[in-house]
């Protein structure tokens, strides 16, 4: 199969032996594989060898023979980046990313869906309704990183949210905010055509937070940006009694005053992934249409466009999800 291989810190597209699922695992021809940000912080890390891509969908083309009876060929599926052991209490629980021996897709670990095949678990995969193209399955990903993020800041309609970043990431939520009737979001981000992406996807205001006062009094803010200072930007903006969540992955170390959180009382939370019931969520989401995508989706490029891709998202840009094909 043809895969984009990492090598001395570089995408690079070579002829690499087809995987074959395990037992309890599937093999996936990948149509779709998102670029996310944490790809574009992780991948000049990584080692060479590495398959990265985790926000992929595509079509079961062989599986395991304990789980061949469920997952007929030809199948539209998308499946959660990490695999647990299945068997400790988080596993049990559908939360195979706070596994202690988790096995993440596309970091390192296990080869993820920058390439024409995967295997995955089928414990974690999830069917597609079939009128849906299946590259945009590749959405169920981080439509289930926003809808987690929402779950655990406790986001209910009456809400006043704060959305900071307004990535992929900043945009699922907003998506999702909407879905669950909240009616006053604000979306901060320095550049003008991402504001103006949260604006389209169902934000309220929208603010430069280089020239705009963000004020306070949010019920709930969430930060989707993960860099050094947005935790204690977040603190300013929070209401007393007011939630945080941190999604966004922050690749240094950052510092805030706690006596800001401890004199307003507030919850803050960090997050990642989703719960295996969270990913199906978003696949029922993204098939029943109550969820407003228009535009979320940028554009489309090959593997070999990968590396062009990835450099043109590194730097402030316009464009919000590209998805790889590798077919």
């Amino acid at each position: 199969m043809r895969a984009a291989v990492i090598e001395g810190g570089k995408f690079v597209v070579r002829d690499i032996a087809d995987p074959e699922p395990a037992h309890d695992e599937l093999l996936i021809r990948v149509h779709g594989c998102g670029v996310c940000g944490s790809d574009l912080k992780t991948y000049p890390l990584l080692p060479d060898g590495t398959i990265m891509g985790h926000e992929f969908a595509g079509e079961v083309v062989a599986a395991g023979s304990t789980v061949a009876e469920h997952w007929p060929e030809g199948t539209a599926v998308a499946s959660m980046p990490v695999i647990g052991c299945g068997t400790c209490r988080h596993c049990i629980a559908g939360d195979p990313a706070r596994c202690p021996e988790p096995q993440a897709l596309g970091l390192g670990v296990r080869a993820g869906g920058f390439a024409e095949y995967v295997t995955v678990a089928a414990s974690g995969t999830v069917t597609l309704d079939p009128s849906l193209d299946i590259r945009s399955g590749a959405l169920v990903e981080p439509l289930a990183v926003g809808l987690h993020a929402m779950n655990r800041g406790g986001a209910r309609a009456g809400d006043r949210l704060l959305v900071v970043g307004a990535g992929p990431v900043g945009l699922s939520v907003v998506i999702r905010a909407r879905a669950r009737g909240i009616t006053d979001i604000t979306i901060c981000d320095p550049v003008n055509q991402r504001r103006q992406a949260g604006l389209d996807l169902g934000a309220t205001n929208a603010l430069d937070p280089t020239t705009d006062n963000i004020g306070t009094g949010f019920d709930l803010v969430i930060e989707c940006v993960g860099k050094a200072g947005m935790v204690a930007a977040c603190l300013d903006a929070v209401s007393p009694s007011g939630r945080i969540v941190i999604a966004g992955v922050c690749m240094e170390p950052d510092t805030f005053m706690p006596l800001g959180g401890v004199v307003k009382d507030v919850t803050m939370s960090f997050v990642s992934y989703y719960t295996v019931d969270e990913f199906g969520f978003a696949a029922a989401a993204l098939a029943d249409g109550s969820l407003d995508i228009g535009g979320f989706v940028s554009g489309y490029a090959t593997l070999d466009d990968l590396q062009d891709v990835v450099d043109g998202l590194s730097h402030p840009s316009d464009q919000h999800k590209i998805i790889i094909t590798p077919g």
